[in-house]
């Protein structure tokens, strides 16, 4: 079996009242998020050292046998000898540690250890040291005979720090983490509000990075949910509350071009787009930190299709090719969006390919195109640009026809 040990006994500094594993980073506890973890890494029991029965441990509680394991609150050290087997795997917590899950999940997941830093490294970001090498990382994977060790200890002792020291006294192996996890933010202790203020941007940082330089819809979302996101998580907004102004907006930009004003639809649909990316972006903050595992993105590809068809339609409505037949019409704003989901497919990866697929760009795009310049030629100049981009993108295949 494996089981977790997390705490809420260490008082925030400057706040005597307040405790550390109740601060909150991206609208959840440190405890919150500790929990995510360690049953992420498959602990089937997990205990919680505290002296109070709070509203924040039964929601604790609640999330623990959501996810179909035991939850156990006790008071004292000694109270996690009889939970504890001898041949247990046991997962310690400092109850002030935010780690990066992926670290953590590889880390903890591989063997047994007490994980640990380069000492100067370590002290300097607010570790205990172990010796004069090393300080303690605020994590553990112990053997369960370990535990037993706690009986030879006064109750009062913290139990993290006593186990850490009956680790060591048993020659638990030491794993050294990278020196620049802690410099970067990617394994921190939050020991007060300051602190968790300080350090909640570049948790979010961390988490949207990867969008930042793709293309410029994808890198004004990601800064969006930098500026507004500790906002709309610390007042419970969930994603599906973004994803509903993106419905509105989608709504909107049809309701426009129905009554004539299709440059202000095209400007509404990339407005729709950026508020899709914006809340799968916030779900995936979530899912990645472990808050929500489950839990799918409110909106996803049959949302964008919403958009491209719109843009079509909008396109098409925009025409002023009023003496051709609707097939005419209607050939090229279909070809011109198909292209749009084709060529990053076949187009070898690159920066390129993340423009092609931002609707921002598109929107904007088309809506210069509506207000300035000839739409229906510029339309299909357009798309055959595509085509011609592609070909002279796109390797030849060695053994074609001759």
């Amino acid at each position: 079996m494996r089981v977790a040990l997390l705490s809420l006994t260490d008082a925030v500094a400057g706040a005597p009242q307040g405790l550390r594993g109740d601060l909150t980073i991206g609208g959840r506890s440190l405890a919150r998020h500790q929990l995510g973890l360690v049953l992420a890494l498959g602990c089937t029991r997990v205990v919680l050292v505290t002296e109070t029965l709070t509203s924040g441990v039964i929601a604790l509680q609640r999330a623990t046998e959501a996810a179909g394991a035991r939850f156990h609150a006790i008071a004292t050290a000694h109270a996690l000898l009889p939970l504890v087997n001898a041949d247990d795997d046991l997962i310690v917590l400092a109850d002030d540690l935010l780690a990066l899950p992926e670290i953590a999940l590889a880390q903890l997941g591989e063997a047994r250890g007490v994980l640990a830093l380069p000492v100067e490294a370590g002290l300097a970001a607010g570790f205990e040291r172990i010796d004069i090498n090393h300080a303690s990382a605020g994590a553990m994977r112990l053997p369960g005979r370990v535990v037993a060790g706690l009986g030879d200890l006064p109750p009062e002792w913290n139990a993290p720090a006593a186990l850490l020291r009956l680790a060591v006294q048993a020659r638990v192996p030491l794993h050294l983490l990278p020196e620049a996890v802690a410099a970067d933010g990617r394994w921190a202790l939050v020991r007060s509000e300051a602190e968790a203020q300080r350090i909640e941007p570049v948790w979010l940082h961390l988490h949207t990075d990867s969008a930042r330089g793709r293309s410029p819809g994808e890198w004004i979302a990601a800064r969006i949910v930098q500026a507004a996101g500790p906002a709309l998580l610390h007042a419970g907004t969930r994603p599906w509350v973004v994803a509903l102004g993106g419905v509105v907006a989608l709504l909107l930009a049809l309701g426009s071009g129905w009554f004539g004003w299709r440059t202000p639809g095209f400007v509404l649909l990339a407005l729709a787009w950026v508020l899709a990316r914006v809340a799968t972006l916030v779900s995936r903050i979530e899912q990645q930190s472990l808050l929500e595992p489950g839990r799918s993105a409110p909106v996803g590809q049959w949302f964008e299709l919403m958009i491209d068809g719109a843009f079509v339609v909008l396109a098409v409505w925009r025409s002023q090719l009023s003496d051709v037949p609707v097939v005419v019409r209607w050939f090229a704003p279909v070809m011109a969006m198909l292209l749009l989901h084709w060529l990053p497919r076949v187009l070898p990866g690159g920066r390129w390919t993340w423009w092609l697929r931002d609707r921002l760009v598109a929107g904007a795009a088309l809506a210069v195109t509506s207000a300035l310049l000839p739409f229906d030629v510029c339309l299909r100049a357009g798309a055959l640009a595509l085509v011609i981009w592609a070909m002279t993108m796109t390797p030849a295949q060695a053994g074609g026809a001759r």
